[in-house]
């Protein structure tokens, strides 16, 4: 999954122009976690009931990574 993107987020950036990406995920989730680290994303805050899943409202932590290049 990192291989997949790292290469996704390369082409994004510098090929079709992205200033920033967004990846947001459940509390708790500490694979989605470490793998958004490992990928150089910022934490930037919690959204309290940001999605409907399993039919309940669930927290998720945002984060976001910067194109470099820009």
């Amino acid at each position: 999954m990192l291989e997949c993107l790292e290469a996704a987020i390369s082409y994004m950036f510098t090929v079709v122009g992205l200033h920033r990406i967004m990846a947001n995920y459940i509390v708790g989730n500490e694979r989605c976690s470490a793998l958004l680290k490992r990928l150089e994303f910022e934490k930037e805050g919690l959204a309290k009931s940001y999605l409907k899943i399993d039919g309940r409202w669930q927290d998720h932590i945002l984060n976001s990574k910067i194109n470099p290049w820009h």
